[in-house]
């Protein structure tokens, strides 16, 4: 099946997604929803706790963990709950990150090697990771990272992630501002949206843009093509959100880590979302194109690596990765469930507020042991004030 398709012809868009989506159903991968992933915690009376280490895997591998990688952190598709999982592993095993002087590499312009603090051309530092927000250009990628990293991204589907990053990014997309509400800025997308407006990468065709895309161009099947396969020769692993659990098994497989090494909690999450009627998702996902052919075909691709570990074998791991999960939260965690940052007294792990939601965080308790109480902050600290520890790690005294 052919489409010859051109994005600002909303009608014809739609008639493609149609298509599309009876393709998909008839592959039985199309945005595939299993029953909702249990993420409560149960916090048991407070005392004092040493963490424990969960039982081996059943897995008899044999293989080296990795430490060289890159993690193109997408925007609002729980990159941060990722990364945090990226600074607790560096830090515990000393690797050295490539940091940005900011928070993020010069974005939303290409990332560029001389954005590294500490960079030099003529005497290369060694890095082993790299995972800040950056727009993906692989040249310049390739300058910086051993030529044996790691390569992994994740996506989201594309209408929720515009409800995301409408709340989000607000203030800082053309688009966005001239729209009264959300529901009007669908209703109206072509009459809001004009391109290279400042901040309108937030508003069409994201994650195709983070991927060093170009997010504007016309919609043809033969472009979307060459752009997805040249996505799948760069990154061994493209995560998806919405199966955030099978992602980690996959990602803990390729990179041999332990099950503790990719256990998280939820971290910059808003306190509530819009829903979307089925009405709205299709015109958000016809609006964004190349985003969604780029959803799509890695929905495949991911479900056919989960074949290929094992529908069995990947339900024993995720509720083992779901186990592990509640026994540290129980151990760690006061509540059941995130809180306003205002709830949090410790600064260093109080989430940034930023956009139109409230941003949550969680509470640590205080009567555990200091080991402990560290590894459980370590756990729960937002992306800037982790970063500023790596930094002050990497450049003592601001060096």
């Amino acid at each position: 099946m052919r489409f010859h398709l051109r994005v600002p012809m909303i009608g014809i868009v739609l008639l493609f997604l149609m298509g599309l989506s009876f393709m998909l159903q008839l592959m039985g991968t199309h945005f595939q929803k299993k029953a909702p992933h249990d993420n409560s915690f149960i916090t048991k009376p407070s005392k004092r706790f040493k963490v424990p280490r969960p039982a081996p895997s059943p897995s008899t591998r044999t293989c080296q963990s990795k430490s060289h990688i890159v993690f193109l952190k997408t925007h609002r598709t729980a990159g941060s709950t990722v990364l945090n999982m990226l600074h607790r592993y560096g830090d515990r095993n000393s690797l050295t990150f490539a940091l940005p002087h900011n928070y993020e590499f010069n974005y939303p312009n290409p990332f560029n090697v001389h954005r590294v603090k500490g960079y030099d051309g003529d005497n290369k530092p060694t890095y082993d990771l790299l995972c800040h927000h950056m727009r993906f250009n692989l040249p310049e990628v390739r300058k910086l990272m051993p030529a044996d990293s790691f390569y992994f991204t994740i996506l989201r589907d594309p209408a929720t992630l515009a409800e995301s990053s409408f709340s989000y990014y607000r203030s800082m997309s053309s688009a966005f501002k001239k729209a009264p509400n959300f529901k009007d800025f669908i209703a109206h997308l072509s009459q809001y949206y004009k391109p290279g407006e400042r901040g309108n990468q937030y508003a069409r065709n994201f994650q195709w843009f983070d991927l060093g895309l170009n997010a504007d161009a016309s919609f043809t099947e033969s472009m979307a093509r060459s752009g997805v396969r040249e996505i799948e020769r760069t990154f061994h692993l493209v995560l998806l959100s919405e199966y955030f659990d099978e992602s980690m098994v996959l990602l803990k497989e390729e990179l041999c880590w332990d099950l503790d090494d990719v256990v998280t909690f939820k971290l910059n999450a808003r306190e509530a979302s819009t829903p979307l009627n089925k009405k709205e998702a299709e015109m958000l996902r016809a609006w964004n194109t190349l985003d969604l052919y780029l959803y799509v075909y890695f929905n495949r691709t991911f479900w056919e690596k989960v074949e290929k570990f094992g529908r069995k074998r990947m339900d024993t791991e995720v509720r083992r990765l779901r186990e592990r999960r509640q026994e540290l939260a129980e151990i760690c965690l006061e509540g059941s469930n995130p809180v306003r940052a205002d709830e949090i007294r410790e600064e260093g792990i109080r989430p940034l507020q930023f956009g139109q939601e409230k941003i949550m965080g969680w509470v640590v308790k205080l009567d555990l042991e200091p080991d402990t109480r560290a590894q459980c902050i370590q756990m729960v600290t937002p992306e800037l004030q982790y970063m500023a520890i790596l930094d002050e790690k990497q450049f003592p005294g601001g060096v």
